[in-house]
C-alpha cells in the first residue's frame, strides 16, 4: 500500500466521498462531497469507482507529497496544480513519482477543488463511508501537515482519457433553479426569492450557503411569527430563519429543522452552490 504525505492544507482540507446514506431514521446526515459531481469526475480520471474517497480543498493550498508512483487528478474549483514547480492541467490525469510534492495554488474562481488518488483513500469509515461531516463531527478529521494518507489498492484497467474537458467556472451571477414549497405559504411575499439577486454570505460554509439581499431587493416577511413544528429537511432546502436571510442546505446540512422552507434547490443546480464564493450574486428561477 502506498501513501501519501501532506505538507500544507490550505484553509481547510476534508476527506469525503459520496456520503453515508441511509442513516437519517438514527439522526446521522449524509453528507459527503458538497460538489458530487466534480468528486465523481475526479476518481473516474484515476480509475477509481465514483465513491472513492478523495480530498475537498477549500480555495487551495493543499501540498501533497507521494512516497512511490501515485496517481491523481483535481477537479472541481481550477486551482493550478504544480508538479515540482510545474504547471498541471486542470481535470487531467498527474502521475507523482516517489518523492515528487504536488501543491494546488489558491483558486481565482469556485470554491472547492477535488483530489483523487488511484486506489482512493484507504483511512478508517464509519457507517460505511469516510466523509468528514463537520456538523457531527463524524468521520475522519480535517487534515493536517504531516499526516500521512494511505492509499488504496487497485484493480481496474487505467483510464484511456488524459484530461476531461469542462466549461469554465464563471464568476458571474448564477442561475439557480428553484422548486417552490412546502412551506412558501408562510410568507407573505414568496414571490421575492425569485425576484432581483441574492448576494453569498462570508459565513457560507459545508452546512450551508448563507444569502444576503443584493441591491434593495425585496426581503422575504412571514406571515406569522409562530413557531413551526420541527420537520425534516432535505439536500437543496432554502430555509428561511427570522432575520428573513435564507440558507440553502448543503452537504452536512441539518436533517431536521424549526424554520420554514421555501423552496428546494433542483438537484442538477446544488453542485453549483456549493462552488458559489462569498459575495458571488445568485438569481432564483421557478424550474
Amino acid at each position: 500500500m502506498s501513501e501519501l504525505e501532506v505538507l500544507e492544507t490550505g484553509p481547510l482540507s476534508l476527506i469525503q466521498d459520496l456520503g453515508r446514506p441511509g442513516y437519517l431514521s438514527s439522526g446521522v446526515g449524509v453528507s459527503g462531497a458538497a460538489d458530487r459531481g466534480s468528486a465523481r469526475l475526479a476518481n473516474r480520471l484515476v480509475g477509481n469507482d465514483e465513491n472513492g474517497a478523495c480530498i475537498e480543498v477549500l480555495m487551495g493550498g493543499l501540498a501533497l507529497r507521494a512516497r512511490a508512483v501515485t496517481t491523481v487528478a483535481v477537479t472541481g474549483a481550477p486551482a493550478t496544480a504544480l508538479l515540482d514547480g510545474i504547471p498541471m492541467g486542470h481535470a487531467s490525469v498527474i502521475v507523482m513519482e516517489p518523492g515528487q510534492t504536488l501543491r494546488l495554488q489558491y483558486a481565482q474562481v469556485g470554491l472547492r477543488s477535488y483530489v483523487a488518488v488511484r486506489g482512493g483513500l484507504a483511512v478508517p469509515d464509519v457507517l460505511g463511508s469516510r466523509s468528514t461531516d463537520t456538523l457531527s463531527g463524524i468521520g475522519p478529521e480535517a487534515l493536517k501537515p504531516n499526516d500521512v494518507l494511505p492509499v488504496g489498492t487497485w484493480t481496474r484497467n487505467f483510464p484511456n482519457v488524459d484530461v476531461a474537458p469542462l466549461p469554465a467556472m464563471d464568476p458571474g451571477p448564477l442561475s439557480v433553479r428553484v422548486i417552490g414549497g412546502p412551506r412558501d405559504d408562510w410568507f407573505t411575499n414568496p414571490d421575492a426569492l425569485t425576484t432581483g439577486a441574492w448576494a453569498v454570505s462570508p459565513d457560507t460554509d459545508r452546512i450551508g450557503a448563507r444569502l444576503n439581499r443584493h441591491a434593495g431587493a425585496p426581503a422575504l416577511q412571514r406571515t406569522s411569527e409562530a413557531e413551526l413544528p420541527t420537520e425534516g429537511v432535505a439536500l437543496g432546502s432554502i430555509q428561511v430563519p427570522p432575520s428573513g436571510q435564507p440558507v440553502v442546505f448543503l452537504a452536512d446540512h441539518p436533517i431536521s429543522g424549526g424554520y420554514p422552507v421555501i423552496g428546494v434547490v433542483a438537484d442538477e443546480d446544488i453542485d453549483r452552490i456549493a462552488q458559489a464564493r462569498p459575495g458571488q450574486l445568485i438569481r432564483f428561477t421557478t424550474a
